[in-house]
């Protein structure tokens, strides 16, 4: 017999009834953005490699170190999207979005690749909920999109997370703030990682971020990037909290919060959570104002967030929360015979074309084992249909909660 083959390390089969939880979660979050006026956008799974390198920042991790990057047969060099933002960018470009009204709100369901070891909540396939916002500067807009992530954990009744906020400055007061640091980190360079002793001549805001606990203690009395903002800056993080307040949004100033991507600027934050071990972030965002200009475009503000499908789940699990539920089977028809059973599929179909689940036995099942399975699928109604319901052209429709029972005709079928 042939060897079996599986699912490649740090990828998952979705299986039922997972995947219509799943899909219904799907479209829980989707409606939530389109409250707030954001419209879906689906972008290709691969995209030119220089797209990310540019987007993402050559001294990020995911550039150097996680990106799925192949060759294809024309010679070019593609990458699997190592995230969603660049992407989107990249179609609002090519297609012209920026001549469109203004704000452009983009959402998008999506699955993403990074080469990095698996771990609880985190596999090298794995999806992400997004929205996007061009073309507004202020802090007002800022302020919107933490509301819509906040009122999204409120309706999957999650109240363990909190918010932290962070402003990481602009081109202009950055580069004051990344030469403290190398000073600070100068100083200590002998007892850096590997990795942070690249940061530190390439980004080392980045060291802030390192999960080292021999850097991550040396950061700890790091320069506070929000003692170096210009007055812009500043102001702009003053309005957000101002926004935040009135909106009664409690959020936590964290100086610590960098991200992990080159192309944040200014407003920086992520909804964290202890209930699911040290990698706590559930969803993260902010503002990236220059990089519609990095790959290509003229000037225009942009923020936004990205949530994990995965650590959203185990997020649900470790508060005991159940993710939406698809709409259970409303119906399930236990036919008797051949002529039942395809009076049951004319039945079924009617039924469906009127929005209602409705199922029956395709399989061949007894009576008994039909209504084993139509309880094991949670089907709200049960009728059993044989020649003496046909002859009488009328069938009794039971109620599977507490068994109550009334008789329908079935020329004019109704639940």
């Amino acid at each position: 017999m042939p060897k079996q083959i599986q699912a490649i390390k740090g990828t998952q089969d979705i299986l039922p009834p997972y995947g219509d939880t799943l899909r219904t979660l799907e479209n829980t979050l989707l409606a939530a953005a389109a409250r707030y006026g954001y419209s879906e956008i689906r972008t290709p799974v691969f995209e030119p490699t220089e797209l990310f390198s540019r987007g993402m920042g050559g001294s990020t991790d995911v550039v150097q170190k996680e990106m799925y990057t192949f060759e294809d047969k024309g010679g070019r060099s593609l990458t699997l999207r190592p995230e969603g933002t660049a992407g989107v960018v990249r179609a609002l470009l090519e297609h012209g979005l920026f001549n469109e009204p203004m704000p452009q709100k983009l959402s998008y369901i999506t699955s993403c690749y990074r080469y990095e070891k698996p771990q609880a909540g985190r596999y090298r396939e794995f999806h992400q909920f997004g929205v996007e916002c061009f073309g507004a500067a202020g802090p007002a807009v800022d302020a919107e999109l933490i509301a819509l992530a906040a009122g999204i954990f409120r309706t999957l009744g999650l109240d363990s997370l909190r918010l932290e906020l962070n402003s990481i400055g602009c081109p202009l007061c950055r580069p004051a703030y990344h030469t403290a640091l190398k000073d600070y980190f100068a100083a200590r360079q002998d007892e850096l990682c590997p990795t942070c002793l690249e940061r530190l001549e390439r980004n080392p805001l980045r060291i802030l971020d390192c999960k080292s606990p021999v850097c991550s203690a040396i950061a700890k009395d790091a320069p506070i990037g929000l003692d170096y903002l210009c007055g812009e800056c500043a102001e702009h993080l003053d309005g957000l909290k101002s926004t935040l307040d009135a909106l009664e949004l409690d959020y936590t100033l964290n100086p610590r919060i960098v991200r992990g991507l080159d192309y944040y600027t200014k407003t920086v934050f992520e909804f964290v959570t202890d209930t699911i071990g040290a990698q706590g972030t559930v969803c993260g965002g902010g503002r990236y104002d220059g990089l519609v200009t990095e790959l290509g475009g003229n000037p225009l503000p942009a923020l936004g967030f990205g949530l994990g499908l995965e650590r959203l789940e185990l997020v649900l699990q470790a508060g005991g929360k159940e993710p939406p539920l698809p709409p259970p089977c409303e119906l399930y028809i236990v036919p008797i015979g051949d002529e039942a059973t395809g009076r049951a599929a004319v039945l079924c179909e009617k039924l469906r074309s009127e929005g209602i689940h409705a199922q029956f036995d395709v399989v061949g099942r007894s009576v008994k084992a039909q209504m084993k399975y139509a309880g094991k699928i949670g089907a709200q109604y049960t009728t059993v249909l044989g020649a003496d319901e046909l002859e009488a052209g009328a069938v009794t429709l039971r109620r599977m909660a507490d068994g109550q029972t009334r008789t329908v005709e079935l020329l004019n079928f109704r639940l």
